[in-house]
């Protein structure tokens, strides 16, 4: 399911001080000019014409029943949302940074990371963790001076960790190569700015500059495809492409920040994806979905079959292709849910990982940890993790390998301390990683002070502060435990020990000991 999208206001000064700031957009157009001209050729003219071709044979697949027909549906759209966002609208921090900024550079720079932070993140989540980045890097050069370490330890926990590294390199490029100055379009921005794509650079654009341009995220997508009863898969092109255009048709010129910011509170907090507050929608009174539910309750309560208007849902020829499939028939139980069409996702691959946490109780100044960091690139790049090693089916070959790796490290090491404490089960976007957990106390060793590079010791408070992942949390409040907890909370994570299986009743064979060293991964 994809995660709410929040939503930012473009302030009403921002429009007023466009003209005290020509001059310095004008120079601001030069060099973004002078950047694309480097980076990307023009279409050519048998290129342009092959597009439009596609976009007139898609629309010729469409019924217009799924559109919208005339200006005076647009505009009771428009003045419905803006009037209900107006009254309705969360106060969110990004919101009052942005209403309240002149400088169009910080007011963009303001708008960009919020949305890089709400990308697959909820709001509450984003909330304290963007109130501290801005804080600590209130413009783009304090961003472009920080180092990588220092982004990294903001971001820990926020996941999606190349999102942060990302927007640390395009406020460098900003500052490097642009003269400090944001890139005034959807169109630069996006193509400028590594990370930015179609969604965030439209976003930036019409709530920092005022640029009437339409945006698409999981909350639009869902009230474009309810207030149209578009049922075929939002992800497929055709689908995609149609919802991009009705966002902009309905986008208001003069509000487009609003405008867009409105339609993404509307799915987040009216039109949601289970049990949509339909009496409190704005444009109830133009959805398609909620006049489907009122036919079929009818045809219902009529004992009448319920049935499709033609004129509805059928093109000039053929099914169609903004419809739902016929092997997806109505489901009265869902009601407006019913759109748009769940897509089908691919289940994460799973792979497994020995993880162990070595400890130095007896080290001086007090007890340190080891941390390792991993690779710049890939899963959870540069951040810091325990050592660790792919995991192998048997539980003999995880501890030998894993202690190769430690005395890679730190040298030599007592292997018979090595002890597993029990797993932990963490789903990453595309990954379900289970982390076998081993402790190893160095209790009587003299203290290591010297690590190679990539490698530090840290004490229990430098650790919660440091660049690591939620999964490494998790890791480590299994060794805290000695006599293994369980990890309360996230419903997409999971933590199990040894302590937590059930005594043997008398006489019972304890297989645990029976197989040990075998840990199945």
């Amino acid at each position: 399911m994809r995660l709410r999208r929040s939503i930012m206001r473009k302030p009403r000064a921002a429009v007023g001080s466009r003209s005290r700031c020509r001059k310095q957009a004008c120079s601001q157009e030069g060099r973004e000019k002078r950047a694309l001209s480097s980076s990307q050729a023009k279409l050519s003219a048998p290129d342009g014409l092959a597009r439009q071709q596609e976009e007139v044979r898609l629309q010729a697949a469409v019924s217009p029943y799924h559109l919208f027909r005339d200006t005076a549906e647009v505009t009771v759209f428009r003045k419905s949302l803006l009037s209900w966002y107006d009254r309705e609208k969360r106060d969110l921090p990004w919101r009052r940074r942005v209403e309240g900024e002149v400088d169009p550079d910080r007011r963009a720079y303001a708008v960009w990371v919020s949305e890089v932070m709400l990308q697959q993140t909820q709001v509450a989540t984003v909330i304290d963790y963007y109130t501290r980045w801005m804080q600590k890097w209130p413009t783009l050069q304090d961003l472009a001076s920080a180092s990588l370490e220092e982004v990294n330890q903001l971001w820990a926990g926020l996941g999606y960790y190349s999102r942060g590294r990302r927007l640390q390199e395009g406020a460098r490029k900003v500052v490097e190569e642009l003269g400090g100055h944001m890139p005034r379009t959807a169109e630069t921005l996006q193509r400028l700015l590594p990370g930015v794509g179609r969604y965030t650079a439209r976003a930036i654009a019409s709530i920092a500059f005022g640029q009437a341009t339409g945006v698409v995220d999981g909350n639009v997508v869902r009230v474009l495809c309810r207030v149209r009863a578009i049922g075929a898969d939002p992800s497929s092109t055709l689908v995609s492409q149609q919802l991009w255009s009705l966002a902009q048709q309905l986008v208001e010129p003069a509000r487009p920040g609003d405008f867009n910011q409105a339609a993404m509170e509307l799915g987040a907090t009216v039109c949601t994806p289970q049990r949509p507050l339909c009496s409190q929608c704005p444009v109830q009174s133009l959805c398609r979905a909620r006049q489907r539910v009122e036919r079929e309750q009818l045809s219902a309560s009529r004992s009448l079959p319920g049935s499709c208007d033609v004129e509805e849902c059928a093109p000039n020829t053929g099914q169609c292709q903004l419809c739902a499939p016929p092997t997806e028939p109505w489901d009265q139980t869902l009601g407006v849910a019913n759109f748009p069409r769940k897509v089908s996702r691919r289940p994460p691959r799973e792979e497994c990982s020995a993880t162990c946490v070595l400890e130095q109780p007896r080290a001086l100044g007090g007890a340190r940890i080891l941390l390792v960091q991993r690779p710049n690139s890939g899963l959870l790049a540069g951040l810091w993790e325990f050592p660790s090693v792919t995991a192998e089916p048997s539980g003999q070959h995880q501890r030998k390998a894993l202690l190769r790796a430690l005395q890679s490290w730190v040298g030599p090491l007592p292997a018979t301390r090595l002890r597993h404490l029990g797993q932990v089960v963490h789903t990453f976007s595309h990954i379900k990683l289970t982390y076998q957990v081993y402790g190893l106390a160095l209790e009587e060793q003299t203290p290591v002070t010297i690590v190679p590079p990539g490698a530090r010791w840290l004490t229990r408070e430098e650790f919660h502060t440091a660049a690591v992942s939620t999964a490494m949390k998790k890791v480590f409040r299994v060794y805290e435990g000695q006599q293994p907890g369980t990890c309360k909370g996230s419903k997409r994570s999971q933590v199990s020990t040894l302590s937590r299986r059930k005594k043997p009743i008398a006489g019972q064979q304890v297989l645990d000991s029976f197989f040990r060293p075998h840990i199945p991964c």
